[in-house]
């Protein structure tokens, strides 16, 4: 429910919104290309396949929501700056695991205050290379480490 009241949707409400016919009435030109942009996207980029086209639907979704006056948060500048990154298999991807990047990049958001910049993508960077697992190697150690994980 803090979700609604806070203008967040999940997978499960996105997609009945996609089907509602109605909901795309209501909105002004600049709104509905926006959404009808979106749902390209989602339809198009991160589902199960990829379409051969998929950096031209991204690059307009992000042009008409720039029209629309939207904030680009880190996660938009994430999406334009590094389409190529992402998996071709987005659909496979669990609730949960996308959850925890925007779990992620709120704590950086606020610790940043909103506002982004390079020194914030890469302090998100570091996080994401501390969170991985060390590999274990076939050799020992012959320091002690601080932390024995």
């Amino acid at each position: 429910m803090e979700k609604l009241k806070g203008g967040i949707f999940d997978g499960p409400q996105i997609r009945q919104l996609m089907k509602d016919t109605d909901f795309i009435k209501v909105m002004t030109v600049p709104e509905s290309d926006a959404w009808k942009s979106f749902v390209l996207v989602v339809e198009n980029f991160l589902g199960n396949h990829k379409a051969p086209n998929y950096e031209e639907i991204v690059q307009n979704m992000l042009t008409n929501f720039q029209t629309l006056g939207a904030n680009m948060s880190i996660k938009l500048h994430y999406l334009r700056n590094h389409l190529d990154k992402f998996p071709d298999n987005l659909g496979n991807y669990s609730e949960e695991q996308g959850e925890r990047f925007h779990q992620d990049l709120k704590m950086m958001e606020e610790r940043y205050q909103g506002r982004w910049d390079c020194h914030m993508m890469a302090d998100y960077c570091w996080s994401l290379k501390r969170d991985c697992p060390l590999k274990n190697d076939k050799r020992k150690a012959h320091k002690r480490r601080f932390i024995e994980i």
